[in-house]
């Protein structure tokens, strides 16, 4: 595998598609509280991330994540008016998410911030 370009889907993940899977990957673990299902899913990135998210974007995301072949979807039990989709990250899924981190950390080396957060100039600003 190239170290540029992952072959496992068509492009990198965004960074909003990494969060909701890792999201989904944290609360699929917690199966007291119901799995990773889509308000479960929002409220782990409200509370880990902090940041609002519309459920709206939480499902079109996970939509589109199924649509590739990275997250699962299954109807859980309890009935027709309790029935709730519960998504679950792929093999592929997986293997997304490690290419996502990976590119994340050969773009980190080398990189000091520091003497910006010290008050300093960046290279090149005028």
């Amino acid at each position: 595998m190239s170290p540029a370009f992952s072959t496992t889907s068509d492009a990198p993940l965004g960074t909003f598609e990494e969060q909701v899977m890792l999201a989904v990957a944290r609360t699929g673990r917690a199966a007291e509280a119901g799995g990773a299902y889509g308000m479960a899913v929002r409220r782990e990135l409200e509370e880990v991330a902090g940041r609002e998210v519309a459920i709206g974007a939480v499902y079109a995301t996970l939509d589109r994540l199924e649509a590739k072949g990275l997250v699962a979807s299954e109807r859980s039990e309890g009935g027709a008016s309790n029935s709730r989709r519960v998504f679950a990250v792929t093999p592929r899924g997986a293997r997304a998410l490690v290419d996502s981190r990976e590119m994340r950390e050969r773009l980190w080396r080398g990189v000091d911030l520091l003497p910006l957060l010290a008050g300093g100039r960046a290279r090149g600003a005028t």
